[in-house]
C-alpha cells in the first residue's frame, strides 16, 4: 500500500467551507463532511493541524467599507474564526476524532490559549489542533495565521483549500482558456500577482521553505491523494 509523504499538514480552511448553498453561517452537514475527510487523513497517521477562516460569518473588508475602524473589525473576524474552530471540533469528535481548539485571544471559557508546544503535545497525542483567533493581531489575514503556525509546529506543507482545482493564470470561471499551473516557485507567485494567498503569507512560507498545495476540497478524497502523492492542484515551493 502506498505510504504518506506527509507526517505533519497544516490545512487552511476558508470560512465558506462550513458554509450551506447560501453561502452564510454554519452548516451542521458541511462540517460534518470535512471532518470526515480530516479523519480519513489522521486513519493514515497524519498529524493535522487547522487554520479556518471567518467569510461565512463576517468579512471586516465590508465593515471597514461602511466606516468601520480596521482594527476593530479584524478583531470581529478573529472571534468569528474561533465560532467556526468550535463548529469544525465539535464535527470532529462527533467522529471520535479527538481535536483541540487553541485561540490566539485568550478565551479561556471555550478554548485553550495558544502555546506552541501544548499544540505540539496534543500532535504527538494524535489530536486534531484546530487554531483559532488568526495571528492574534489586526492586519493579519488567517492566511497568513496558517503560514505562522504551519512553520511554528513543523508542518511538511500547508495545504490550502479552495473552490478551484488548482492555481491558474486568469480565472477560469471567467476565462475557459485560462492555463492551470502544476508547479509554481514561490517568486512567481509573488510576481505575477495570482492571489493564491496575501504577499505576507507567501513571503512567510518562502523564507521558511514551507511548500503551499492549493487544491480543490469539492472532491471527497481529494486530501488523502494529496497525502499520498499523487498529482493534485498546484504546488508552489523552491
Amino acid at each position: 500500500m502506498a505510504k504518506p509523504i506527509y507526517d505533519l499538514i497544516m490545512l487552511k480552511l476558508s470560512g465558506e467551507a462550513l458554509a450551506g448553498q447560501e453561502g452564510f453561517g454554519i452548516n451542521a452537514d458541511r462540517a460534518l463532511d470535512i471532518a470526515r475527510r480530516v479523519k480519513e487523513v489522521k486513519e493514515m497517521g497524519v498529524q493535522v493541524s487547522i487554520v479556518i477562516g471567518a467569510g461565512n460569518l463576517w468579512r471586516g473588508r465590508v465593515g471597514v467599507e461602511k466606516g468601520m475602524d480596521q482594527a476593530t473589525a479584524d478583531y470581529m473576524g478573529m472571534l468569528a474564526t474561533v465560532m467556526n474552530a468550535l463548529a469544525l471540533m465539535d464535527a470532529l469528535e462527533k467522529l471520535e476524532v479527538p481535536t483541540r481548539v487553541q485561540s490566539a485571544i485568550e478565551m479561556r471559557a471555550v478554548a485553550e490559549p495558544y502555546i506552541r508546544r501544548r499544540a505540539m503535545r496534543h500532535l504527538e497525542k494524535e489530536r486534531v489542533v484546530i487554531f483559532g483567533g488568526g495571528t492574534g493581531n489586526p492586519f493579519f489575514s488567517t492566511d497568513t495565521a496558517a503560514a505562522l503556525r504551519a512553520t511554528e509546529i513543523g508542518a511538511n506543507v500547508l495545504i490550502k483549500a479552495t473552490n478551484v482545482d488548482g492555481v491558474y493564470d486568469r480565472d477560469p470561471k471567467c476565462d475557459p482558456q485560462a492555463k492551470k499551473f502544476d508547479r509554481l516557485s514561490y517568486i512567481d507567485a509573488l510576481q505575477l500577482r495570482l492571489e493564491v494567498m496575501d504577499s505576507t503569507a507567501l513571503s512567510l512560507c518562502m523564507e521558511n521553505k514551507m511548500p503551499i498545495l492549493v487544491l480543490n476540497l469539492s472532491d471527497p478524497h481529494v486530501l488523502k491523494k494529496a497525502i499520498l502523492g499523487e498529482q493534485v492542484g498546484t504546488l508552489i515551493s523552491d
